[in-house]
């Protein structure tokens, strides 16, 4: 992995894959950046520059856990820009890299070409998803051979109890085969230090942020899953029509990782998009 220093001082580490135009990925999380991969083959037709968030794989643990802060990742994110040499980038977020992205993009907007959204977290901009929304999105899986112990512990969670993870991870993925089951999604690599700081007081100004985001002139793609239990297409449409060139795109079928459900129909919507 590459590496170059955030404003802070704190090393921080990036892979690049593939050849052609740049396009900047954020991933979500917040966790390192490995579930990624190469975005479904997305690494054959652009250069994927994928960062890991600071105190995650390859990058370094920050001195002042307060820099975890998502706005404050932002920096970390103009630091790369310019590390590597940029005038403008194209960006991607994925779920909660997603509100890292349109941070971004609030405060850099210059630097921008396009932005594309995969499954983002709306909290940036402060989308509520209830758990009801969740609920009823979950009960179209109701077939599905895993569902009855799937949806009573979705339902502890909706209510208000534990969260057990790896018992409501078929609801975040199209198809519950060897592939879901087995990819890194399903066991993120982060630390607690980031996960709590990401949300820490000050994290978000979601007017400020859909304030900037109504200003943008670029091109913005929002991308859902059909099936995304975590970013569902209802709050996806909101969102996308926050940017005035704002386009929404739902994949039939998919859940909160669509590249993994189904790479050729991602692809041909993001490329189509990015071309």
């Amino acid at each position: 992995m590459a590496t170059f220093l955030a404003a802070d001082g704190t090393r921080l580490a990036y892979r690049m894959l593939g050849d052609g135009a740049p396009i900047v990925c954020v991933p979500g999380g917040p966790t390192d950046s490995v579930y990624l991969g190469d975005l479904g083959g997305l690494s054959g037709y652009r250069r994927l520059i994928v960062p890991d968030l600071r105190g995650t794989g390859g990058s370094a643990i920050p001195a002042d856990p307060a820099s975890y802060r998502c706005d404050r990742l932002v920096d970390d994110l103009e630091a790369l820009r310019v590390h590597l040499g940029l005038d403008r980038i194209d960006l991607l977020g994925h779920s909660a890299g997603g509100n890292i992205a349109v941070q971004y993009l609030a405060r850099y907007p210059a630097r921008v070409r396009r932005l594309a959204l995969a499954c983002p977290s709306p909290r940036a901009v402060g989308i509520d998803i209830t758990p009801a929304m969740r609920l009823e999105l979950a009960r179209q899986r109701e077939a599905e051979p895993w569902f009855p112990a799937a949806y009573a512990a979705l339902r502890t969670a909706a209510g208000g109890g534990p969260a057990d993870r790896d018992a409501i991870a078929p609801f975040f993925w199209g198809r519950w085969d060897e592939a879901a089951r087995h990819h890194p999604g399903n066991r993120p690599h982060t630390n607690p230090d980031l996960v709590e700081g990401y949300l820490a007081d000050g994290a978000f100004d979601p007017p400020a942020t859909r304030a900037a985001l109504a200003a943008f002139g670029g091109p913005v793609l929002v991308l859902a899953g059909e099936l995304d239990m975590n970013s569902p297409p209802a709050p996806m449409a909101e969102y996308a029509a926050l940017f005035p060139h704002g386009t929404l795109a739902v994949q039939p079928g998919a859940g909160h990782y669509p590249w993994v459900d189904d790479a050729t129909r991602f692809l041909a919507v993001l490329n189509g998009f990015l071309d």
